[in-house]
């Protein structure tokens, strides 16, 4: 079969979600070349990002170098980046950071697109059954995509919330994440959040999408792709809601507040105690 620029080949990555990568890459760009709410380009990378200490300059260029890390890992590249603890991973992210000067959004637009066009025209030359290397772990090629679009969307969704745009995360593209979040949940899990729970979750989305099972046994985690069949509590949520909440963006109580999250089961007081079982990386 030949393969054209750009193309994925069947069983590399699952339906929509290069074009979901792709289509996030280009969102946040076009939010990047944003002017400041003052009119000023060349402030917009000095304005802060809600619930971060990171300015949009620092922000956009943690995302360009992640990407940049994603496309060597899909070729093949061993790529040491921490120790798959979420504390790990933020210092090696503040090591990059300082190893790198550029703070400009117009620039770092161009570097994160183009790492995504890098990532997926590597991810075409992978057997799709292959375990690369990534700071949280072996993975395959599908599940680093599905890694690649959760990290560019909670990045995306910060800055578009510091210049005041509207975000990209959908239900599609969400649902995409899952593969990685599923995956990711036992390696972030927080120790002291666990420690000496027992109980099953299942977690739905709203509007069909898939849901997944969370075991927790005395401080162990284990996940599913499916959700047990009688779980202690089971949580239905929105989908952007789930993912915002999954990567420490939002607090739970508001969304429970407005709807945007059930809880019901044998024991339904953890549903809101759920989402601080792990530690964003």
């Amino acid at each position: 079969m030949t393969r054209r620029t750009g193309e994925v080949l069947p069983g590399v990555l699952p339906a929509g979600l290069a074009e979901a990568i792709r289509g996030t890459a280009d969102d946040i760009a076009a939010v990047l070349r944003t002017p400041s709410p003052g009119g000023r380009p060349a402030d917009t990378g000095l304005l802060p990002v809600p619930r971060s200490t990171w300015t949009v300059g620092e922000a956009a260029a943690h995302l360009a170098q992640a990407n940049v890390l994603m496309a060597d890992l899909a070729a093949g590249h061993d790529r040491p980046y921490g120790d798959g603890t979420p504390g790990s991973l933020a210092e090696a992210n503040e090591h990059a950071l300082a190893a790198f000067g550029e703070r400009a959004p117009g620039p770092l637009a161009e570097m994160i697109t183009a790492q995504a066009e890098a990532f997926l025209a590597a991810v075409e030359e992978r057997d799709p059954a292959e375990l690369l290397s990534t700071p949280l772990g072996r993975m395959t090629p599908a599940v680093l995509g599905s890694y690649l679009l959760t990290h560019m969307l909670g990045h995306g969704y910060d800055l578009a919330l510091a210049l005041n745009r509207p975000h990209m995360l959908d239900a599609r593209r969400v649902d995409l994440t899952l593969p990685f979040m599923v995956e990711a949940m036992p390696r972030v899990a927080d120790p002291a959040a666990v420690a000496g729970l027992t109980a099953s979750f299942a977690v739905r989305l709203r509007g069909g999408g898939p849901g997944f099972g969370v075991t927790v046994t005395d401080g162990t985690v284990r996940t599913d792709h499916e959700p047990p069949a009688r779980p202690d509590c089971t949580i239905l949520t929105e989908p952007v809601a789930f993912l915002l909440l999954g990567l420490g963006r939002i607090d739970p109580w508001p969304v429970i507040a407005r709807g945007r999250a059930l809880g019901w089961g044998r024991k339904p007081w953890l549903a809101p105690r759920f989402p601080r079982l792990f530690r964003a990386p």
